[in-house]
């Protein structure tokens, strides 16, 4: 049990370290929203997107996403246009006013944008299923569920972790200077994410 606790930890931590749309979206809103509470909104509905790929995956449902090419072409086409409007939402917003309350993105914009760029990654679909969901079928019973569970609890800290670092940043980058920087390579790294799945589409 003990393997399969810290095989979930690390392999967990292996694929939601890289910087990619996720991570930078989760970032900015723990440093955008004027109190950390503001970003539980965006936290939450990360955790709840990956919990559920890792679970769908330790289950075997989502290899349904890898034998029918219409959904790949479908999860790949949602997920570049998503990005593409993503990056120029926050290539646009001004955080030099982070005192202001209309400065931070609304409830259901963080949890649409959230949603988008978790599920509609196919990158994070195809890493969870090829990763997660093959090591966890060296496991099984009470040992499947610590992995599995293992999984989830570090995705859950990190984006945690992120906002965190977020409204560091935030708090005393009052003038919104670093903010202002922060957010145009975050939406040139998006655009490049969405070039690159247009690419990848286009090749397939």
């Amino acid at each position: 049990m003990t393997a399969a606790l810290i095989h979930g930890i690390i392999l967990a931590f292996g694929l939601i370290l890289p910087l990619g749309a996720q991570n930078v979206f989760v970032f900015n809103q723990g440093a955008s929203q004027p109190r950390f509470r503001g970003a539980v909104p965006v936290i939450i509905t990360a955790s709840l997107c990956d919990a559920s790929l890792i679970l769908l995956a330790v289950l075997g449902v989502s290899v349904i996403v890898l034998t029918v090419p219409i959904l790949q072409t479908v999860i790949f086409s949602a997920g570049i246009l998503f990005l593409l409007y993503m990056g120029w939402s926050i290539w646009k917003s001004d955080p030099a006013s982070l005192s202001q309350k209309e400065a931070a993105m609304p409830t259901k914009k963080q949890i649409l944008f959230a949603m988008s760029v978790s599920l509609l990654n196919p990158h994070a679909i195809l890493d969870t299923i090829g990763v997660i969901g093959t090591s966890s079928l060296s496991y099984e019973g009470n040992e499947k569920i610590i992995f599995t569970a293992s999984c989830i609890l570090v995705s859950c800290l990190w984006f945690i972790g992120l906002a965190v670092a977020g409204r560091i940043v935030g708090n005393f980058d009052t003038e919104g200077k670093l903010l202002k920087t922060i957010n145009k390579i975050s939406a040139i790294m998006i655009w490049c994410v969405a070039i690159y799945l247009g690419i990848q589409l286009y090749n397939g």
